[in-house]
């Protein structure tokens, strides 16, 4: 082949590539479908005249121009003094807030759908996450095996529309454990060929869950460790304070799956979620044993994630949780069935449990402690991607936390965690146009969270009303 003809093929390959991440067909290929979901696509693209939320806990800067070129954040300034370059796609940002994309670090790609039951739902749940404002993820657990990590793929080539993924192995447990979608480890070496095994097929993060041994829960953070890879657990036969002795990177549910205060806690027995739960309601707050566990956890730098949202499907006397509307009717009958039950309980634990752990959190992060955030979409269902997202911002508010500390947690601190913040979690010229542009100002009004207008992933504009509507009836089948 000449040379100008191999120019021309590159050229044309080139062609294609770009055509395939803005939407579009070329060579007359069939459009990709994503194209249904963009808003705002151009190659160069101006917001302006808008609020600028940045992500850093700075207060807001009003009336700013934030330029976007090729997936990039390329200038941002006062709109008096910063031009909009000639060609660009305009995007009036009048009366709109805009803030870097939520970065979660409890999210699952499963949903409970039977008892005992976890259905994959990976399709759909990744245009919901992007829809309520989440652009990176990582999912903390994993009970299917492989979507998790095929997701990640397909979203990060933009052959799939949705948040960039952090892919959980499958889970690290012991004996019964609660699921029959779970391994059993039964050795050391069995954890360490977990690790293995997993990292080379694509996992880029471990969890460990409630019944494993303190040996194998030491082999297997020491392992992925040695992959340069991260653990992350929900504990209960194994203390918090032990698993920061072992060097785990971050801990699920804040203090609430603690057994650390379990009156005669014996070594690699997990007491029952119920007791463990009645210990944590029991610890004084000021009492030595949590400061010194708070003190430990900070000292190890070791993160703790916040799931709010979780445990308020629990609470007796917390509103109808948001996005219901988009499951099978089934499954939403099956939850509003289950709010019934809570909101009739009388001797619910969760009545003390959830304002301690929202106590203990805010806490843990005053003492100068990694606070990040996530959802947990399990339980008895009713904690629905993007939707739920949204929720744990607002709760971040009630535990005490301002607005702007709310949405630091929930975005630069979670990027932090991933080692992603020199790309994502802030608004800094120079980072992936990762964003989302709601109505209002959450920085006073963080409700305004739920106000999306547009989520920029990678500089591309997605309408949250179509994602929306693409699945809406029909969580449940894929």
């Amino acid at each position: 082949m000449k040379k100008a003809a191999i120019v021309a093929a590159l050229v044309l390959v080139c062609a294609g590539l770009v055509a395939a991440q803005r939407g579009q067909g070329a060579g007359g290929q069939a459009p990709n479908p994503n194209r249904a979901y963009m808003k705002v696509d151009g190659a160069v693209v101006a917001i302006t005249h808008v609020r600028v939320i940045d992500g850093t806990g700075a207060p807001a800067r009003a009336d700013q121009t934030l330029i976007i070129r090729g997936g990039n954040i390329a200038a941002m300034g006062p709109a008096a003094s910063t031009a909009v370059p000639e060609g660009a796609t305009v995007v009036d940002g009048t009366g709109k807030s805009v803030l870097p994309g939520l970065v979660m670090l409890h999210e699952h790609l499963y949903y409970p759908t039977g008892p005992g039951v976890y259905g994959q739902l990976g399709a759909s749940f990744v245009r919901l996450y992007l829809a309520g404002g989440v652009t990176t993820m990582r999912t903390a657990g994993n009970e299917n095996g492989f979507m998790d990590m095929s997701l990640a793929r397909g979203t990060e080539s933009g052959e799939i529309v949705g948040p960039a993924i952090d892919a959980t192995a499958p889970y690290l447990n012991g004996p019964r454990p609660g699921s029959l979608q779970m391994t059993v480890l039964k050795s050391e070496a069995d954890a360490r060929r977990h690790v293995d095994y997993w990292a080379d097929q694509g996992a880029t993060s471990f969890k460990a869950y409630m019944q494993i041994s303190r040996a194998d829960l030491a082999a297997a953070i020491d392992q992925a460790h040695k992959r340069g890879l991260k653990v992350t657990a929900h504990l209960c036969s194994v203390t918090l304070g032990e698993a920061a002795d072992m060097g785990i990177d971050n801990l699920e549910h804040g203090f609430a799956a603690a057994t650390d205060f379990f009156p005669n806690k014996q070594p690699d027995v997990c007491p029952g979620q119920g007791p463990g739960q009645q210990s944590v309601v029991a610890a004084d707050i000021n009492s030595e044993p949590v400061k010194a566990l708070i003190k430990k956890l900070v000292d190890k730098k070791v993160a703790l994630t916040s799931t709010l949202t979780v445990f308020e499907t629990f609470t007796p006397g917390r509103p109808m949780p948001p996005g219901l509307d988009v499951l099978l009717p089934d499954l939403k009958t099956q939850f509003e069935a289950s709010y019934q039950r809570v909101s009739t309980s009388q001797a619910s634990v969760y009545k003390e449990l959830f304002p301690k752990m929202m106590a203990l959190e805010l806490a843990f992060a005053k003492a100068g402690g990694m606070l990040v955030a996530g959802t947990d979409p399990t339980g008895s269902g009713g904690v629905i991607p993007g939707y739920a997202n949204q929720r744990q911002v607002e709760l971040l508010v009630e535990e005490g936390h301002t607005p702007l500390e709310a949405i630091k947690i929930s975005t630069l601190n979670g990027a932090k965690y991933l080692g992603r913040d020199a790309k994502v979690g802030s608004i800094v010229v120079g980072k992936q146009a990762d964003l989302m542009l709601v109505m209002g100002d959450p920085s006073t009004t963080i409700g305004d969270v739920r106000r999306v207008d547009t989520i920029f992933r990678k500089g591309i504009g997605f309408d949250p009303i179509k994602l929306i509507a693409s699945v809406k009836g029909k969580v449940g089948l894929w």
